[in-house]
């Protein structure tokens, strides 16, 4: 039987931290391999890509294709470390304050799964779904978590676990966060540089 629940929903890069943890992992995969520095014209090609038209993967996956399961497992944790001291101080705070008024918190990331769930473990969301990368290949996406697709997770979650989700406040950052920002009966826009509401 289905059932009727309260959810707030979160974006996390630019809504709750400061800057793109999947940007910094490529940085910092930048400053302590080589392999990143061989890829450079692919990269390069995926950028190119990417301002042409961001709603495809492939420039996306292009800009990835250096990413190996073992630059994963070795840099992800140093990556992770830092990125938590960017977070902007009132998110983990009004994640509480949102659960603790009965309502289901859900982060919905376009990051990928080797970032994103270990990134905001402490901070108790309910749901964490984010974009679905390939273990072995962690460059190629499954499953892509942004824009419309966002709705789509969030309608994904809910069929599994028998609900019809009532969005009661969304907060976001991005054009791209319009989507699932429209489900939302209030809408929270972030300001990205400064952390508070524009």
């Amino acid at each position: 039987m289905l059932k009727k629940e309260n959810v707030v929903v979160f974006d996390f890069d630019g809504t709750l931290s400061a800057s793109d943890s999947h940007l910094e992992f490529g940085r910092y995969c930048f400053q302590h391999s080589i392999r990143p520095w061989v890829f450079l014209p692919v990269f390069l090609v995926g950028c190119v890509g990417y301002v042409c038209n961001k709603n495809r993967i492939w420039p996306r996956e292009m800009m990835r294709l250096f990413v190996t399961a073992k630059m994963v497992k070795k840099f992800a944790p140093n990556v992770i470390r830092e990125h938590r001291t960017r977070r902007f101080g009132w998110s983990a705070t009004q994640v509480a304050r949102e659960r603790a008024a009965g309502n289901i918190c859900i982060l919905i990331s376009a990051g990928p799964d080797y970032l994103i769930p270990k990134l905001v473990k402490d901070m108790k969301f309910d749901v964490v779904l984010t974009s679905q990368m390939d273990k072995q290949k962690p460059w190629k996406y499954k499953f892509m978590c942004w824009g419309p697709n966002k709705v789509v997770a969030l309608d994904t979650w809910a069929k599994q676990n028998n609900i019809i989700p009532n969005v009661v406040k969304s907060y976001g950052d991005s054009p791209s966060d319009k989507y699932i920002m429209s489900l939302a009966q209030t809408q929270v826009w972030i300001n990205r540089k400064t952390g508070l509401p524009k």
